[in-house]
């Protein structure tokens, strides 16, 4: 009984499972007008790599179904769709809610019967498409909560209609499009989102003021719209959007100051109004705004001090103030209370005093940046208890003990980039004397001490930075030879020696310095990022005064610049190995020889400047190979013949060429005639082997001469006997030389007289 009993069970569950199956399969089973739909949508695509073969669309990727077997979700983001698709194919779809196609390569134009039919949609994501042309009248439906159209190609004005219907919109993202007219800041009026949460207008072409409605958004928390061309002053309205957390306008042209009625927005925890025109002094009370954890305000017109209670936002992380007219002695500040603070950059104002002692507190510390202000005093040893210390810049202050600080800061294990350029003037280059048993900066990828007069020379230990990358030293007061061991620092790609007093030659060594030769390997962390911005001008200088702003390590054109020093000797033939230099400033100097036709090797070369030498030779007509060249100068040298046309070399100014009276053809006046220039780019390559063959013909002439006479007048001065067979030789070649010249021409004269 018992078996037949668990029989009966056993076959009842197994009923239960198949009835079960069954009438799950009818419910989920999709409807045939939306899978219909949904093979149109696919057959528009040139590229698709979705396997929607079976017949119930409900099981297919990325679609997700109702009991009743309507489509409720199309979920294909970053699935590697391309392609034109027409809206019209979706619009079937009736009970979509969510619809994302994000990440992909689609592009069509958003149609308004393609909204209207969505009209129980409440996701929209169309982000990083190729999407194209103006939007509807209005969003779909009431019921819409999300909705993505950045990094696309949309154009024109925002509708103001566009709102009408969003009565539950949370978030709204139209970022890196092509948008025009006015930011839509009325999204919020007459109650039309309440819900409005995130609202991105960034990376566009809106213009104008920034209008009156944003404080009716009274549960936003994201407003973003830098990137634009916005002008006039911040709504004053904004600060009633209590529950914002972050406002990021930078890059727009803003003006005005910054209201004190800002400390009524509690929860702000992201400020960023950089590279703006923003004036005036910072509130007293920024100070209340307790959860700030960034603050960038860098690049605008703000003057005054920075207020003491700004101290009390303790849970700062990042502080950027840096290009504004602030000032005051900053020492007085108490950074104790800043224990979170990791990035702190002040640059380019009129802060005076010392180094805060209490800034040696933030134990999380990573960049430090006070450059271009006017502080002073030394830098002291508590740095060291910053163990996350990568970028220290304090350049162009009045800093002194250059020695005391590299001692110090050698100590820095994680320091990456050290800027002191400017500071520090006068004194001596640390000597190897000074760095006795240098044993720093073993992670030290940038080292910045530009134009401070240092005198000196180039010191060994810096040959010890084997992770060294920048070394930049120009406009000192440096002295002596270029080392060779410049040449064997295997991650250097940047040298500046400009503007020294540098002599000697150029050391083959530098030739062959690994990262001109070849890229990095993988492991050496080729993209590395700066904890800031590196500005060219705040560090190292640029040959041609370049200037850049970067944050990678990779935009650091690879250099070699001696310009402007007294080094002598030949253009080395090995300089064409450099494949990967970007920029070459040998100018102003006494180079001498020729053009070596192997800089044609340098395929990347952008910036090649020789002018102000005693160069010779023609311009070789290889050159023209150099396709990327920006930056071309061979003035004031000795080069002669005709400029080689049909090249790049045409599109440069005449003064690129000028103070070379031998030199002619476009753009310099028109050569006379083409025999009295019958010279090619053989003569430069003979002229350039002659000019190293040279030294050799005159040391065995000399070993010849040497030779010569003392194998004969040695051997006469030693020997007595030779030496008077020797004169009676000569005295009887001369006796005939007279009797052949003077007797036998006078008997002549004679015989003929007689007859």
């Amino acid at each position: 009984m018992l078996v037949q009993a668990y029989n009966l069970m056993a076959h009842a569950f197994l009923l239960f499972l198949l009835f079960s199956y069954i009438i799950s399969t009818h419910i989920h089973a999709c409807k045939q007008t939306e899978r219909s739909s949904l093979l149109s949508f696919a057959h528009t695509l040139s590229s698709s790599p979705l396997n929607w073969t079976s017949i119930d669309c409900c099981r297919w990727k990325g679609i997700t179904c109702n009991q009743d077997g309507w489509v409720t979700r199309l979920i294909l983001p970053s699935k590697g769709l391309k392609g034109g698709i027409s809206p019209s194919s979706l619009e079937n779809l009736t009970h979509l809610t969510h619809l994302n196609l994000s990440h992909n390569s689609l592009y069509a134009s958003l149609e308004t019967q393609f909204f209207l039919s969505l009209n129980r949609l409440e996701v929209l994501d169309l982000s990083y498409n190729r999407l194209f042309g103006e939007l509807p009248i209005s969003l779909p439906s009431s019921n819409i909560r999300t909705v993505d159209l950045s990094s696309n190609h949309f154009i024109g004005a925002i509708p103001s209609s566009f709102f009408q219907q969003a009565s539950n919109l949370t978030s709204f993202n139209v970022s890196n499009n092509s948008f025009t007219g006015y930011v839509p800041s009325s999204i919020c009026l007459q109650h039309s989102s309440p819900f409005l949460r995130l609202l991105d207008f960034s990376s566009n072409l809106f213009t104008g003021d920034l209008a009156l409605g944003l404080g009716k958004c009274f549960e936003l928390q994201v407003f973003r719209a830098n990137h634009n061309n916005l002008s006039g002053f911040l709504p004053e309205d904004i600060y009633n959007a209590t529950k914002l957390e972050e406002i990021a306008l930078p890059l727009n042209s803003l003006h005005g100051a910054i209201s004190d009625k800002i400390v009524n927005l509690t929860n702000l925890a992201i400020l960023d109004l950089s590279f703006n025109h923003f004036g005036g002094k910072l509130p007293l009370n920024l100070g209340k705004l307790s959860k700030l954890k960034f603050v960038t305000l860098d690049f605008n017109n703000l003057e005054g001090a920075l207020p003491p209670s700004l101290m009390n936002c303790t849970n700062l992380v990042e502080l950027r103030l840096g290009n504004n007219n602030l000032e005051g002695d900053i020492s007085v500040l108490d950074f104790s209370r800043l224990s979170q603070l990791t990035k702190l950059d002040l640059r380019i104002n009129n802060f005076t005093g010392t180094v805060p002692v209490s800034l040696y507190s933030c134990r999380f510390l990573k960049a430090i940046r006070l450059a271009e202000n006017h502080l002073e005093g030394q830098i002291q040893a508590e740095i060291l208890s910053l163990k996350f210390l990568s970028l220290l810049s304090f350049g162009y202050n009045r800093f002194t003990n250059l020695t005391g600080a590299m001692k110090i800061l050698m100590s820095c294990k994680s320091l990456h980039t050290l800027c002191l350029s400017g500071s520090f003037v006068g004194e001596g280059m640390p000597s190897d004397d000074d760095m006795v048993d240098f044993d720093g900066f073993q992670n030290l990828r940038v080292l910045g001490l530009v134009r401070s007069n240092l005198t000196g020379q180039i010191p060994f230990w810096l040959s010890k930075l084997k992770n060294l990358e920048i070394l930049a030293l120009g406009f000192n007061q440096i002295t002596g030879p270029i080392p060779s061991w410049l040449g064997t620092l295997p991650r250097l790609f940047y040298i500046s020696l400009s503007h020294n007093r540098i002599s000697g030659k150029f050391p083959q060594q530098l030739c062959q310095l690994p990262r001109l030769l070849h890229g990095p390997i993988a492991s050496q962390g080729e993209n590395y990022e700066f904890e800031l911005p590196v500005f060219s001008a705040n560090c190292f200088r640029i040959i041609a005064n370049q200037k850049f702003s970067s944050q990678k390590l990779d935009f650091v054109p690879r250099t070699i610049d001696l310009s402007t020093n007294n080094i002598v000797g030949d253009i080395p033939i090995e300089i064409g190995q450099l494949q990967l230099l970007h920029t070459l400033g040998l100018d102003s100097n006494n180079f001498s020889g020729v053009i070596p036709d192997q800089i044609s090797n340098l395929r990347n070369l952008e910036v090649l400047n020789l002018s102000m030498n005693h160069l010779s030779g023609i311009i070789p007509s290889s050159l023209a190979s150099l396709n990327f060249l920006k930056e071309f100068n061979v003035s004031y040298n000795n080069l002669e013949g005709s400029i080689p046309t049909g090249t790049q070399l045409q599109s440069f100014e005449a003064f690129a060429f000028e103070g070379n009276p031998k030199l002619c053809g476009a753009p310099l006046p028109r050569c006379e005639s083409n025999k009295d220039i019958a010279v090619d780019n053989k003569n430069n390559k003979d002229v350039h082997n002659g000019l190293h063959q040279l030294p050799w013909f005159y040391i065995f002439a000399t070993l010849g001469f040497i030779v010569g006479f003392w194998g004969v007048c040695g051997s006469l001065i030693i020997n007595n006997t030779w030496r008077h067979a020797y004169f009676r030789f000569i005295n009887n070649i001369q006796d005939r030389i007279l009797y052949v010249m003077i007797t036998v021409p006078l008997n002549r004269m004679k015989i003929r007289l007689r007859g």
